[in-house]
């Protein structure tokens, strides 16, 4: 699915080079976080397998707040850059709220701008959405999973994941109209709400905290944990795994997204 939707936003860029048009994505990365440059590489890589005009610009993890900002402020006022996205997480000196904030909405790619994020909790299509829970929704169209009517239950509530999840779900359109349910760390009795789930969706950040026993028989299971744990059986001592527990729920679950690189795929 992931190979096909390249493939569907290559031949877009491609329609939109023929009449002039250049998509320009610049993501900017403060610091020398390792996993955040591996990420920004994938990005920059991305993008121009798609055709786009991918460009990373590395700050280092000395700059200030303003600074940041003039960069934001000078790629808002290029014309030839279309969509910005400040890598996360910021060095301590800076405000990443100040920086979203800073971003022109309409180059805020990550849709973590509150315009965008108003637009989304009222309906509107014509603003950017969260990544993740905008690849989840198409997940869930391109598997040919029901949403209409469904009982949805989302462990999790981030503004990254969490809530704009939730949020589209809900919508009154293809891909929403369903029942959501938002569970977080001070849900009593989690497992009577991940047990009546058609849909469950663990955004939880703790790793393989979600059980076979607690899924419903024949729900879809999406996983958007990442997360490291011990396994002395490898070269690294630690191994990937998701906020759901593959081995006990694969059996239970009629669809399940597995954490690529974990135990046993």
């Amino acid at each position: 699915m992931a190979a096909a939707v390249r493939d569907e936003v290559a031949a877009e860029v491609a329609d939109l080079v023929a009449h002039g048009v250049i998509p320009g994505l610049t993501v900017v990365l403060v610091g020398d976080d390792a996993a955040s440059a591996t990420y920004v590489g994938a990005k920059e890589k991305a993008s121009r397998a798609a055709g786009m005009a991918g460009e990373t610009i590395r700050l280092p993890g000395s700059t200030t707040q303003a600074d940041l900002l003039a960069v934001v402020e000078g790629l808002n006022a290029d014309p030839a850059v279309h969509g910005i996205l400040v890598q996360m997480p910021l060095p301590k000196q800076i405000d990443p709220d100040t920086v979203i904030r800073h971003i022109r909405p309409d180059k805020d790619v990550d849709g973590f701008h509150p315009v965008n994020v108003g637009k989304l909790l009222i309906g509107h299509t014509d603003g950017f959405v969260s990544c993740t829970p905008a690849g989840v929704i198409e997940l869930l169209l391109r598997s040919g999973v029901e949403t209409r009517g469904a009982e949805v239950v989302v462990v999790g509530r981030s503004n990254i994941v969490g809530k704009p999840m939730a949020a589209l779900l809900m919508q009154a359109r293809v891909g929403g109209d369903a029942t959501v349910t938002v569970c977080h760390s001070r849900t009593r009795n989690l497992v009577a709400h991940t047990r009546r789930a058609d849909i469950l969706i663990a955004a939880i950040g703790q790793a393989e905290m979600i059980t076979g026993d607690m899924i419903k028989p024949g729900a879809v299971v999406i996983d958007v944990g990442m997360n490291t744990k011990p396994d002395p059986t490898t070269a690294k001592g630690t191994r990937l795994c998701g906020d759901v527990h593959f081995a006990s729920a694969v059996d239970v679950a009629s669809k399940i997204t597995p954490v690529p690189g974990a135990w046993g795929r």
